[in-house]
C-alpha cells in the first residue's frame, strides 16, 4: 500500500525512506506485505534475473518499461526506477522519462555515465562531461508530465575524476533541476559525511547500500542521523533468491525429490495465499451472469 504522503515531500522531512530492491510484481507485492511503501526498481536485478547477465547496459528502456507497468499494475508503492543513463542523449532522456512516468514512475534515476553503463560498483567506469549530464537533467526535468516525478541525478565520478569532482558535478545536477542527489559509491564514511557535509543544504540525498561493494554497509538509522533522506538496497533480494535457488536445484538433483527443501519454501497453498488467488477467483464469479432462479414446482410459493 503506497504512502499517502507524497515521496517528495517525504524526502523533504524528518527521518529516511529506506527502498528495497526489486525486479518483477512478485518481489514488489512481498517487499509492500513487509511494510515498505516505496520500492527500488533495479536496473541490475533486471538484468541478472531476466538476462542472466551482468549489469553492463544489457537492458533495454523498452524492457524496464514493460516491467514497472507490470509492477505498478500489482502494488501502489512509489516506485524509484533505475533509468540508467537515459539510454541516449538529452532527447532519449525525454522519452525515457515520459514512458516510464506512463508506466507507473514516482522518481526516475539517471546516472552520468557513459554508455554502455556499468554497475556502480564494478570498476573502470566512464563519465560523460558534467555539461553535457546538466543538457540531460534539465531535459529530464523538461518531459516529466507531473512535477511529483522526481528526477534523482547520480553521479559516479568518485572512482573517476574523484571526490571533490563527484561533489561538484552534484552541485550542477542539482543547479540543473534535479530533486534528488546520488553521490554513486563513496568508499568510507568519512566520504558519505562528506558528501552530507557538501549537499546535505542543497537537496536530499540519496545512498546506495551494495553487499560487497565499495561503500562501508551502514545500517538506515546510521544513514539518517549522517544526514540522508533515502536509501536503497538494490541488488540484495537477487543475490538471496540466488543463493537459494542454487541450493535447492543442487538439492534436487542430489535427491531427485524437492522434500529435503520442504521446510524452506512455501506450500502451494501459503503462495496462493500471497498472491492473491482466492480473491481473484471470488473477483471473477463476481462477474458472471448470475443464474436464472428456478421456477417454482407446483404447489410450492414462487
Amino acid at each position: 500500500m503506497g504512502n499517502p504522503m507524497k515521496l517528495r515531500d517525504r524526502l523533504n522531512g524528518d527521518g529516511i525512506t529506506v527502498a528495497p530492491g526489486v525486479y518483477d510484481a512478485l518481489t514488489a507485492l512481498l517487499a509492500v506485505e513487509a511494510g515498505f511503501s516505496t520500492l527500488y526498481v533495479s536496473g541490475a536485478a533486471q538484468a541478472y534475473t531476466r538476462l542472466g547477465r551482468p549489469d553492463i547496459g544489457l537492458v533495454a528502456m523498452s524492457e524496464v518499461a514493460d516491467q514497472v507497468a507490470l509492477i505498478r499494475d500489482r502494488v501502489a508503492a512509489d516506485l524509484v526506477v533505475d533509468a540508467d543513463t537515459g539510454y541516449g542523449n538529452a532527447l532519449n532522456v525525454q522519452r525515457t522519462v515520459r514512458v516510464f512516468e506512463r508506466a507507473g514512475a514516482s522518481a526516475l534515476q539517471l546516472e552520468d555515465q557513459t554508455f554502455p553503463k556499468r554497475c556502480g560498483h564494478l570498476s573502470d567506469k566512464g563519465v560523460i562531461p558534467a555539461g553535457e549530464m546538466v543538457g540531460k537533467v534539465k531535459a529530464a526535468v523538461d518531459a516529466r508530465a507531473s512535477e511529483d516525478t522526481l528526477i534523482i541525478a547520480r553521479t559516479d565520478a568518485v572512482a573517476v575524476e574523484g571526490f571533490e569532482q563527484a561533489i561538484e558535478r552534484a552541485h550542477l545536477y542539482a543547479e540543473a533541476g534535479a530533486d534528488v542527489l546520488f553521490v554513486e559509491a563513496p568508499r568510507t564514511e568519512d566520504q558519505l559525511r562528506g558528501v552530507v557535509s557538501a549537499l546535505g543544504r542543497t537537496k536530499p540525498l540519496m545512498a546506495n547500500m551494495v553487499e560487497g561493494g565499495h561503500t562501508p554497509l551502514t545500517e538506515a538509522a546510521a544513514l539518517e542521523r549522517i544526514g540522508f533522506k533515502l536509501v536503497i538496497f538494490p541488488g540484495a533480494i537477487v543475490r538471496v533468491l540466488a543463493r537459494t535457488a542454487r541450493e535447492f536445484y543442487r538439492t534436487l538433483a542430489a535427491n531427485g525429490a524437492s522434500a529435503p527443501f520442504a521446510d524452506r519454501m512455501f506450500t502451494f497453498d501459503e503462495l496462493n495465499a500471497v498472491i492473491g488467488t482466492p480473491e481473484m477467483l471470488a473477483l471473477g464469479e463476481s462477474y458472471e451472469p448470475q443464474k436464472p432462479a428456478s421456477p417454482a414446482k407446483p404447489g410450492e410459493r414462487a
